[in-house]
């Protein structure tokens, strides 16, 4: 059985829920989606620059798991640019 997950803070919140490629109408587009604590793993890591002991620490989780929430993001980030998907940045924590 695996264990319950911790409570994850997220203090910034996304501008916008959709990111997609500039002339294709979304309905054409495959979607990815991105659970809000990674977007805002991203946030804190990419855009403020924090140490991602830091960066863990204002999330509420360990070192480790920030590591792996962050390269989780980059990756779906990655795959959404290289592939011309539509980046969706999910209200509530789906992974």
């Amino acid at each position: 059985m695996a264990r319950p997950k911790c409570p994850r803070v997220v203090s910034g919140t996304p501008v916008s829920h959709y990111f997609k490629p500039a002339g294709v109408p979304l309905r054409e587009l495959r979607e990815v989606g991105m659970p809000v604590d990674h977007f805002e793993a991203i946030r804190l890591a990419d855009l403020e620059g924090l140490s991602q002991v830091e960066a863990a620490r204002r999330m509420g989780v360990s070192r480790q798991t920030f590591g792996r929430i962050l390269r989780q993001a980059r990756t779906i980030t990655a795959r959404a640019l290289v592939r011309g998907e539509a980046l969706r940045i999910d209200s509530q924590e789906t992974s």
